[in-house]
This record gives C-alpha cells, sequence and structure tokens, in this order.
C-alpha cells in the first residue's frame, strides 16, 4: 500500500513541476476519479486510452476517453461519458526490422495462453500440428494457473484442463517483449493473431500495428478491422481453426503472394498510421 502511494505522489509531483496541461493516461482503472482529483491546477484536460469493457468502473471524471474498437466507444457513450475513435501509430523504430529479407520463422505467435481463451487455444492447437510441414514458434505467456499445472507438482494436481496440449508445448518458447518482440517479428514470414472476446467482431489489437509494422503477413481471425486492414490486400484472415491452418498452408505455398500481401500491409500502416497522423489527431481530440 505504501508502494502505490508512493508512487502516486511521485506521479502528481512530475506532473506539477512540468506544469502539464493535457493528462493523457494509459491505466485509468489504476488512476481513476479520485486521482483526477488531485491534479494540480495547471491540467486543463484529462485524457484516458481504455480499451477493454469496464464493467462497473466509473471513469466518468475523465474528459475523453479514446480507443480504436467502437464497440467500446459506444458502451461509454451509453453512459454519458465523452469517448471517440483514436488508433495507435506506426512506430519508425519498425522500419528497419520490416528490412529484414531473412525470415527463417514460417508462423509466429505471440501471446498470453489461459483456458479461458478458447477459441485462440483452438487456433494455437490446430496450427501446431503443420509443424510436420514448417517452422512454426510460439512465445507464451502462460497463465498462473497453466505454469502451476505445467510444474512437476501440478502433474500431481488434478489440474489438467489447464495444461497445454502437446503440439502446444512443444511449440512453445517464453515470452518475448518490446525489441525482442520486434526482433522475433522480424524473423518471420506469417504473424499470427487472434482476438480475445473483448469487443465483440471489432478488431485492431496491438498485435496488428506490430505485425504489419515489422514486415510480417498478418493471418487473423476474420472481424471489422480498422481501416486499411483489408483481407487479401494487406492482411488475410480466417473464420475458424479448420480454415486457419488451409490459409497459412495455402500461403506459405505461395511465395510471390505472401511478400505481396505483407509489403501492401507494411506500406498501409506506416502511411495511413503514422505518427505524424496520429499527433495531428490527438491534437483535435485534446483541442491542443
Amino acid at each position: 500500500m505504501q508502494a502505490s502511494t508512493t508512487q502516486e505522489q511521485i506521479l502528481l509531483s512530475q506532473i506539477e513541476h512540468h506544469k502539464t496541461e493535457i493528462f493523457y493516461n494509459l491505466d485509468p482503472v489504476r488512476y481513476g476519479n479520485d486521482f483526477l482529483k488531485k491534479l494540480p491546477g495547471s491540467v486543463k484536460k484529462s485524457i484516458a486510452w481504455r480499451a477493454a469493457p469496464s464493467g462497473g468502473i466509473d471513469l466518468g471524471a475523465y474528459d475523453l476517453l479514446v480507443c480504436n474498437f467502437p464497440t467500446i466507444l459506444e458502451s461509454y457513450r451509453s453512459r454519458g461519458w465523452r469517448a471517440e475513435y483514436f488508433v495507435p501509430g506506426h512506430d519508425p523504430a519498425m522500419n528497419e526490422y520490416a528490412a529484414n529479407d531473412g525470415r527463417p520463422i514460417d508462423v509466429l505467435f505471440v501471446g498470453g495462453y489461459s483456458r479461458h481463451h478458447r477459441k485462440r487455444a483452438e487456433i494455437l492447437e490446430a496450427v501446431s500440428e503443420l509443424r510436420k510441414d514448417f517452422r512454426i514458434v510460439y512465445h507464451l505467456d502462460r497463465s498462473r494457473l497453466t505454469r502451476l499445472a505445467e510444474s512437476p507438482i501440478g502433474w500431481l494436481l488434478p489440474l489438467a484442463e489447464h495444461r497445454r496440449p502437446n503440439g502446444i508445448r512443444a511449440l512453445s518458447q517464453p515470452p518475448v517483449f518490446g525489441r525482442d518482440l520486434y526482433h522475433a517479428i522480424s524473423k518471420s514470414k506469417i504473424v499470427l493473431n487472434g482476438a480475445v472476446d473483448m469487443a465483440g467482431s471489432d478488431r485492431g489489437n496491438m498485435r496488428c500495428w506490430e505485425a504489419l509494422g515489422c514486415g510480417a503477413l498478418m493471418v487473423s481471425d476474420d472481424g471489422n478491422y480498422p481501416e486499411g486492414m483489408t483481407p487479401e490486400i494487406s492482411i488475410v484472415t480466417y473464420e475458424d481453426a479448420r480454415s486457419a491452418t488451409a490459409s497459412i498452408r495455402s500461403i506459405l505455398g505461395d511465395e510471390a503472394k505472401l511478400r505481396r500481401i505483407a509489403r501492401a500491409g507494411n506500406e498501409m500502416v506506416r502511411s495511413r498510421y503514422s505518427k505524424q497522423t496520429q499527433w495531428e489527431k490527438f491534437t483535435q481530440l485534446s483541442g491542443a
């Protein structure tokens, strides 16, 4: 408790020292309405990114809530909060990774693994069967129960439902983040993506920007994607586990098509979602 209080005090001191005018927060659950009441007078507007359902959490003290999931934004508006569409921007640091032509990994997946993500787990298990013909790599961040279930003690406990299938475990490596994530994508022809049940049919998790930004072809579940992420033009989509494996096998058998779609996706995200474009949109939303 003391550490949390101290961190809050440090943040408030930094805001006061810099005479911050716009407080932009990526964690409004942690820094909610009570925190906003403590902000110094220099702060003219508070904006929060929240790309997840908020349940009973009250975020009404923020002047503006932003994210790139229309369904979630509409849920905010239904509660009387101001909410606007705002998307991630392309990280220019990805350009050096996108330039890499040596991509020995055929299919890469990076993300969390939990029994609660049943559709994702089904896709991962189906795609793992392609390891007989292709190089597949999964960098998985396992849930606490999955780690316990797969530990020496866990095998003695009734935790079978929390263990990953053999095919997935055979491909799994430790999770990667930051530059290590960029590096992993730069070595991969295809990045497999799968949404979790969070915003209905809306799509646009950060892996979309990371995969396309680092020059890989993204194969992802069908749904409503941000502008420019168009199936068979800049991305490839699937309906279920069977179509996912079929799409991957087909695209890996057509190198020219794979390169064409991957290149189109990279060019699209670099131009349409540039940092300059993102900044102009932010200043418009903030009224700066």
